[in-house]
């Protein structure tokens, strides 16, 4: 079966910067920390119901913060907990991971379950386009394992194709971050054989996706690569 007969899935992890109710007084006096980068992934949720929409793929999204908990990481990471999650008892950690965090991945693996053949998964998140006082100056990036053939070669046709299409977005693999860090894709992997299941993170800067006009431009960009990719 070729990789143009794999069926796309998506999933975002950090869409929202919402806490739930029994956790709310820890972030009383946060409201500036949850609506920063820090809290969540600004654009990434619309972007990713816009190629769910647009490809008819089911989309496994959530809105919490990752400050209360990331859903990109596993449960057993220790930075799954941020600065203010981290100090709290042992069971109360535990009880935002199986309240939260727990039902996300189920939910993926569910998905991924249900899918006969193989199977592409995009994860979608954007990123600050400065961190630290280091610009980074390219719109989006693909992550993925260069251990992993299928992945190594879908990533490539993908730059193939934006480079052929869309000339002027700056495209970047493993940047900012290296695709096969723990997280809920490279969790996946561990799970599936690399024939079967691709997955890949799709991160966005988030000043190109700021105005209307550039998220257009780009999503579009992305659709054409990706149809032309898978």
């Amino acid at each position: 079966m070729t990789a143009h007969k794999r069926k796309l899935v998506l999933s975002c992890e950090h869409g929202g910067n919402r806490i739930p109710p029994p956790w709310t007084p820890l972030f009383r006096n946060q409201k500036r920390l949850l609506e920063s980068h820090r809290g969540w992934d600004p654009g990434a949720l619309g972007i990713a119901r816009t190629l769910a929409s647009r490809f008819e793929a089911p989309l496994v999204a959530a809105t919490t913060s990752r400050l209360l908990v990331d859903l990109n990481r596993s449960p057993s990471n220790p930075a799954a907990f941020s600065e203010i999650t981290r100090r709290l008892p042992r069971a109360e950690r535990d009880a935002i991971l199986e309240r939260v965090h727990r039902p996300h991945w189920e939910r993926m693996r569910a998905l991924l379950d249900s899918c006969e053949g193989p199977v592409l998964h995009i994860a979608v998140h954007s990123f600050t386009p400065i961190l630290e006082g280091c610009v980074r100056a390219f719109d989006l990036a693909l992550l993925y394992d260069p251990a992993r053939k299928p992945e190594r070669e879908f990533a490539a046709r993908f730059k193939r194709v934006m480079h052929e299409q869309a000339s002027w977005a700056r495209l970047r693999r493993n940047a900012p971050y290296r695709g096969d860090s723990d997280g809920l894709t490279t969790a996946m992997r561990r799970e599936r054989l690399a024939s079967e299941y691709l997955g890949l993170e799709l991160e966005l800067n988030q000043a190109a996706i700021e105005s209307r006009a550039g998220r257009s431009k780009l999503v579009d960009a992305v659709t054409s690569a990706l149809r032309a990719s898978r």
